[in-house]
């Protein structure tokens, strides 16, 4: 029976979670698949406790990955210890989740829940469960595509693509269940190579039969989908997991062998039908598009892709590669600025700002949030140091090996095709990785394919007998009770994120005293600095709301409870720059319950000073600034605040010289210290060098 169960569990594991989704929770995707990933393992952690109590013996299977993997967890403890944010590199980014020293444990742990408990000869079951799973996020996912969004539908029961902000349109590039395009590209590359195995192995496939059908018919549909996401790390994954997979077969099988099977014509229909896919629905890449030679394929000015390339283009979109490129380099000098250990597991969100590059201020997503550095290698190199890159290479180089030495080694066909197939999606997420991240979905499988291998990767099997009469009780009853109390916590977390995203919702309407009683009861049930910030800005809103409606007594604890909350979260993440800005925010709006008295516009300017401190690239610091030193002009004419206020405007200026803020923001300085030709200069540079449509420059300019 509870072997039955921890089957069930692995099984729901790779079933369920790619499907995971909810509309109510602050991140809809990552997080519900993530707490599900979390409630598999207490729930395989109490299966295996009482196993060893009903067994009365404890039996642990060494594997050839243990020194590995032992090294590369010890430097995520390191890096956790010496972090930045403790909280952000435990539990993870709020808002990613996966990646935090939690999450590796917890990936860790599953691999040798795996190894110990699962039946190798089971692994097809399994493997049928992931490709199942990868069919019904095709199947949700691909209405999108034709603008009647399955998850539009549940989230507000509209069948459309009206639920989703420009950015992530299905129509354009699909993600499904998964949530970016990227990521279920990623995944889709996995199963691609899995469905491969399932087609090669057993006896001689037949032209049309089921097997054909079901399994070829799913590497065309997958390979049509991964094309629908637009997706280059994944066409790139595709390819080169491609590659691997011939040259293993033909070292594994040899030349009569490999030319037999990848040149038989059933074989050779399905490469057939990829090629016409491409040419159909094309790649979304505009060199390989143009090589397509049919007139009458290609696509006219009025299709979809042109049509987002010229909006692109109108509206000055950046090559995400060109970003992607910026980005790097940075994680490259956040490496060398924190060599050992880095800022801190899954810091990168707030780290990449110490040494963000100013080019970067020239992209369209100037004033993103990064927080991965859209290379896993290098965010490991940013967040965990060298130590931390260094080992998890090690651990990489060890799982190839092992593949190449199984496949070598092992004599059963079906086996051999299998290690070669889970070698093809392992290079997959290592490509599809270098381009961009892992997430939930791939982490799981990238810890637990080296698994697959079975009885290769074990080296040696430890029995522990429990020789007290009544330890079995023991074990089972403690197993249980902590198996419990992380099953309670991770409820507690669940509702209180919950919480937090109900909060959120009430503050955009404007109704921040039902946000901060909501986010009241998200802090009673788990403390993140992530609340803490959001409860300060909502106290502050209320304050100014409050002291409009002449309700003075509550004012003071208002105003003295957000400053005590930011405070607090500041003090729990002293390095994030959004605190800091968030704070000087809090001290402007408590200015404004009292413009005589300037001492919150000097404290909001001491919390910037310290942002730019943290962020010394970051234009909106010193565009800020020029505000509140403006506001302190106003208030005694004093000549040094003058020279502040246009000095700040043009630092911010400086950073990022295509600022139609900041030069717009000039002109109003300028125009105020009666320099209207100067005034004048700074509109018509807007117009010449920024946007020579822009109504509000122009209705300024009138005025002048």
């Amino acid at each position: 029976m509870i072997d039955k169960i921890i089957r069930f569990l692995f099984y729901s594991l790779f079933l369920l979670t790619p499907l995971l989704m909810y509309k109510n929770t602050s991140e809809l995707f990552e997080f519900n698949k993530m707490i599900f990933i979390y409630l598999v393992a207490v729930f395989l952690f109490i299966a295996w406790t009482i196993k060893i109590a009903r067994e009365k013996k404890f039996e642990f299977k060494r594997t050839l990955l243990d020194i590995p993997i032992l090294i590369f967890l010890i430097s995520q403890i390191l890096s956790w210890v010496f972090s930045i944010d403790k909280y952000t590199s435990f539990f993870g980014f709020y808002g990613r989740f996966n990646g935090g020293l939690l999450s590796i444990i917890t990936y860790v742990f599953l691999y040798y829940a795996f190894v110990n408990l699962f039946d190798f000869k089971k692994i097809n079951k399994l493997l049928r469960a992931s490709l199942l799973s990868a069919f019904l996020v095709i199947l949700w996912g691909l209405p999108g595509k034709f603008g009647y969004d399955l998850s539009c539908w549940i989230f507000l029961g509209e069948l459309n693509n009206n639920c989703w902000v420009d950015q992530f349109k299905p129509s354009e590039r699909l993600f499904s269940t998964l949530g970016q395009p990227n990521w279920l590209g990623a995944f889709l590359a996995i199963n691609f190579f899995i469905a491969i195995y399932f087609l090669l192995k057993g006896k001689a496939l037949k032209f049309l039969t089921k097997k054909y059908i079901l399994y070829g018919g799913f590497i065309i549909l997958s390979f049509i989908v991964i094309l629908f996401t637009r997706s280059r790390s994944s066409y790139l994954g595709v390819l080169l997991g491609s590659i691997v997979f011939l040259i293993l077969y033909l070292k594994s099988f040899g030349k009569l062998e490999f030319k037999r099977t990848i040149f038989n014509k059933k074989y050779l229909l399905i490469v057939l039908l990829f090629v016409i896919s491409i040419f159909i629905f094309k790649t979304g890449i505009g060199k390989i598009d143009s090589f397509q030679s049919f007139e009458r394929l290609k696509p006219s000015d009025n299709s979809v892709d042109n049509q987002q390339i010229k909006s692109n283009e109108d509206i000055n979109i950046t090559e995400s590669f060109d970003i992607r490129k910026i980005v790097w380099k940075g994680a490259w000098q956040l490496g060398l600025k924190y060599p050992l250990f880095g800022s801190g597991v899954e810091t990168f969100a707030y780290s990449y700002y110490f040494v963000r590059p100013q080019e970067h201020n020239l992209t369209s997503e100037w004033d993103f949030i990064y927080n991965k550095a859209h290379n896993e290698y290098l965010n490991y190199l940013a967040t965990t140091g060298f130590v931390g890159i260094t080992s998890y290479l090690f651990l990489i180089f060890f799982v190839l090996f092992i593949f190449y030495k199984s496949i070598v080694s092992v004599t059963d066909r079906n086996k051999k095709i299998l290690y070669i197939c889970l070698s093809a999606s392992y290079i997959s997420i290592l490509t599809t990785n270098f381009f961009g991240f892992s997430t939930t979905t791939i982490n799981f499988f990238f810890y637990l394919i080296p698994a697959f291998l079975g009885v290769n990767i074990v080296k040696k099997e430890k029995t522990l007998k429990l020789k007290k009469s009544g330890s079995e009780i023991y074990l089972g009853v403690i197993g249980g009770l902590i198996g419990l109390y992380f099953i309670i916590f991770l409820f507690r977390y669940y509702a209180a994120d919950l919480y937090y995203a109900k909060a959120e919702k009430l503050s955009k309407i404007g109704d921040y005293q039902s946000a901060v009683q909501t986010l009241d009861q998200a802090l009673k049930l788990h403390k993140s600095h992530v609340y803490l910030n959001s409860y300060a800005l909502n106290l502050a809103n209320l304050a100014v709301l409050v002291s409009y409606q002449n309700e003075k007594a509550n004012l003071k604890e208002f105003v003295d409870f957000s400053l005590e909350k930011i405070n607090e979260a500041i003090s729990k993440s002293p390095k994030n720059v959004n605190y800091l800005k968030n704070k000087s925010k809090i001290e402007y709006l408590l200015y404004q319950l009292n413009t005589e008295n300037f001492t919150y516009i000097n404290n909001a300017i001491e919390s910037l000073k310290k942002a730019q401190e943290v962020s010394p690239t970051d234009p909106k610091i010193p565009y800020s600034l020029s505000i509140f030193y403006s506001i302190l002009y106003d208030s005694d004419k004093d000549n040094k605040y003058k020279m502040l206020t246009l000095s700040t405007v043009e630092r911010a200026i400086e950073l990022k010289p295509d600022y139609r803020d900041g030069y717009f923001l000039k002109a109003q300085f300028l125009d105020k210290f009666g320099e209207k030709q100067k005034a004048k200069e700074a509109l018509n540079y807007i117009l010449n060098k920024i946007n020579s449509n822009d109504k509000d420059v122009k209705s300024y300019l009138d005025t002048l």
